[in-house]
């Protein structure tokens, strides 16, 4: 199969070893990747902001790239229920019904990344090797927009070696919710050290999710706290295996920093 990477923009501006990760995964089970390097943001900032007359020419532009593509994969449940929550609510706007058949062509090939894995292709095993101490937040948009369920557990629980704890109040919010952080800061701050606190009582050396930018706020917190938890996106994880040893010691809790594989948090 033919798969296109869609990298959410900070990601691809943060975090790009989230994406090599999934690359590595996906070829690792025989399919060949694609990044169309014109790809851009998917909307969801200037939605969930309120600008939602200026969404529609990301939404236009995210369709023209991805027009022809057989299947699209993000490493993002939030940026993937985005457009399986407000595309077709946006296209509406605009009033333009070649706009609306565009969109519900392109939706059904739209896959978050451990969804796909699991409920597209029906593997679990992936090959993995990954010998720490892990617990799994499960993000508010995983939760209750794309409803991944265990999914992303299920694929952990098949990582040779991988320790998966229990995280506390797993469900609840880490409190980062895009620009809710920044115009919320204070409320933002303390649903973060609730989180902060169950995460270390988990006795986890690696945090995992399925979205790097619940990592970000939360690995913020830890690292500030001067913790030796680190943080690392589920691709990041599954892309380890027993031919790739260099990558599960880059992992290792006293070097990893969010999202690189090859960087000292400082």
């Amino acid at each position: 199969m033919r798969i296109s990477l869609f990298m959410p923009c900070y990601n691809d501006a943060l975090f790009p070893e989230t994406g090599k990760a999934v690359v590595r995964v996906l070829e690792r089970l025989g399919h060949a990747v694609e990044f169309r390097e014109a790809q851009t943001c998917c909307g969801q900032m200037h939605w969930n902001s309120g600008y939602l007359r200026e969404t529609l020419p990301i939404l236009r532009h995210f369709l023209r790239v991805f027009a022809d593509a057989e299947t699209i994969v993000a490493p993002s449940s939030s940026c993937v229920a985005m457009m399986r929550d407000h595309y077709r609510k946006a296209a509406q706007l605009d009033r333009d019904p070649a706009l609306e058949r565009e969109v519900e062509a392109l939706l059904p090939r739209i896959f978050e990344f451990s969804e796909f894995l699991v409920r597209r292709l029906g593997i679990e095993d992936v090959g993995a090797r990954f010998t720490h101490k892990v617990a799994y937040h499960p993000s508010c948009h995983s939760v209750r927009s794309l409803h991944l369920d265990s999914i992303p557990l299920r694929l952990l629980h098949r990582v040779r070696g991988l320790d998966l704890v229990p995280l506390g109040n797993a469900q609840e919010c880490c409190g980062f919710g895009g620009t809710f952080a920044i115009k919320n800061a204070d409320v933002s701050s303390a649903i973060l050290s609730d989180k902060v606190r169950f995460v270390l009582n988990s006795g986890a050396e690696v945090l995992t999710a399925v979205d790097t930018s619940c990592l970000m706020h939360i690995y913020g917190s830890l690292h500030r706290q001067r913790t030796f938890v680190r943080t690392a996106h589920l691709a990041e994880i599954l892309a380890c295996s027993d031919d790739d040893a260099e990558h599960d010691s880059a992992l290792a809790p006293e070097q990893h920093s969010v999202s690189n594989f090859g960087r000292t948090a400082r």
